[in-house]
């Protein structure tokens, strides 16, 4: 028996900084781009009397990393079992935990990466590898970090696999019908609760767990939970046994506010990869931080106009969807007419009241997301962090002023990781033809709004067995 599970990366659209702290929301978007997890059994059969039924035999490999878990530690992957094997023994009665307890004696675990980022290469392709010294002693994967939340992705695809082949959870396949079905179930709520607690412990840090909660959920409008709903995890590295820390955190009050959100249609999310190299998020949300404490008052006004900029883009995206339902003939032939135009040029010879009204939404979304973009490099500028390098904000200007595109600026915390654009009809390629005259790969990842499922039927689900399936380790 196997179980393969898959979670998706995301690019927070509003909210970067904001969304640390409660009441304020976040749009964050769930892509394409997935992790993989798979758990399958190492062992056919162990019988009671068996000197391995008193301790757990667990194996863990990526070949797209060429690693096993003999040769590196790797905490996100860790704390994800421990917490899920912890709830199995939480939830369970006493018959549930004996045929548990066998279960884990036949156990392994899959964590292939899936960046699908050139079209050219074939799912699940090697990651290459960087050697230090000329003996290549010591190699490192040679992978640009773009902000997609990897970590929260991998955490949540192990622990969902995990806790389905546990029988804690039932969840549905890749469907997007019946994840609809399983959306606000309470087999997802669980997947979500451990892999928040998981990802926290690993980071070494209570987060604002909006990358965990949209690798569960999918696509949101996101507002984060209390801190102190983590309080039992945090309790566990200081000794409290596990299993009563985990009893605590399903019972906890989780009062992260999650709303249904994806983009209006017709648009299309794009995420390029400048090449200049990543950010540290923590430092510079330190900075930030520390800019706060240093002038209240003026971080205090700069976060309420972004805040204010923020939900602003939020209703005007919300309108543009509502129009889009009530009146698709008018608003497909607006998107259509403005996809091939500047935006300067949008409302020329627009004279139909619902038309008008369509392009008049899509300009003032343009206007607030260009606000926002202004309050984000007062605030860098403010904390001396590089929240919207130059380098960026050129791109960005050159690429709002293309035809179609709508919307442009730096996910999340900001800095080198990456830009998005958010396009009009059939408008991304011109935008992906731009940014490559200027270095910049335009990554094959889009806007998914479904988030963690099981996955079957999928060709690439047998590439992912045979591969984890060819290395053992008894």
């Amino acid at each position: 028996m196997e179980v393969v599970a898959s979670a998706p990366g995301k690019v927070l659209m509003t909210g970067g900084y904001l969304i640390l702290e409660r009441p304020n929301a976040g749009i964050v978007l769930s892509t394409n781009a997935r992790f993989y997890a798979i758990v399958k059994p190492i062992h056919e059969d162990v019988k009671p009397e068996s000197w391995a039924w008193s301790w757990t035999d667990v194996k863990l490999t990526s070949p797209q990393l060429s690693r096993e878990s003999i040769e590196s530690r790797n905490p996100f992957v860790e704390n994800a079992i421990q917490y899920t094997v912890a709830a199995a023994h939480a939830t369970f009665d006493k018959n549930k935990k004996d045929a548990l307890a066998k279960l884990l004696l036949q156990e392994a675990l899959g964590l292939p990466l899936t960046p699908e980022a050139l079209a050219t290469l074939p799912p699940f392709t090697s990651i290459t590898f960087n050697s230090e010294e000329s003996n290549g002693a010591n190699c490192k994967p040679e992978v640009a970090k773009t902000g997609l939340g990897s970590s929260a992705a991998m955490t949540t695809a192990v622990v969902a696999a995990l806790l389905h082949y546990l029988g804690i959870v039932n969840l549905s396949t890749s469907s997007a019908d019946q994840h609809q079905e399983n959306k606000n179930s309470t087999d997802l709520d669980i997947v979500h609760m451990i892999a928040q607690s998981a990802h926290c412990i690993a980071q070494g840090k209570v987060g604002s767990g909006f990358d965990v909660s949209s690798a569960v959920y999918g696509s949101q409008r996101y507002v984060r939970f209390s801190p102190e709903v983590l309080s039992a995890a945090q309790a566990a590295v200081k000794g409290m046994p596990l299993e009563e820390v985990i009893g605590n955190i399903l019972n906890g009050k989780w009062d992260h506010e999650r709303t249904e959100f994806s983009l209006p249609p017709l648009m299309t999310l794009l995420l390029g990869e400048p090449g200049t190299g990543g950010s540290s998020t923590p430092s510079m949300v330190g900075a930030v931080k520390k800019w706060q404490k240093a002038d209240p008052e003026k971080s205090q006004e700069t976060w309420r106009k972004l805040a204010d900029a923020n939900s602003e883009l939020e209703t005007q995206l919300n309108m543009l969807r509502k129009l889009a339902k009530e009146h698709w003939d008018a608003y497909k032939c607006v998107i259509e007419n403005c996809s091939r135009l500047k935006p300067a040029k949008w409302m020329e010879g627009v004279t139909e009241p619902i038309k008008a009204e369509v392009v008049k939404v899509l300009l003032k979304a343009r206007e607030v997301m260009l606000e926002i973009r202004n309050h984000m490099r007062t605030m860098g500028e403010a904390a001396g962090v590089p929240i919207e390098p130059e380098s960026q904000s050129k791109l960005l200007d050159a690429t709002m002023n293309m035809e179609g595109v709508l919307l442009a600026g730096v996910p999340g915390a900001g800095g080198f990781d990456a830009v998005f654009a958010v396009t009009l009809g059939d408008s991304s390629r011109n935008v992906t033809n731009a940014w490559s005259l200027h270095n910049v790969l335009a990554l094959l990842v889009r806007e998914d709004p479904q988030g963690v499922c099981l996955e079957s039927g999928d060709p690439r689900c047998r590439e992912i067995t045979s591969a984890v399936s060819s290395v053992n380790i008894k």
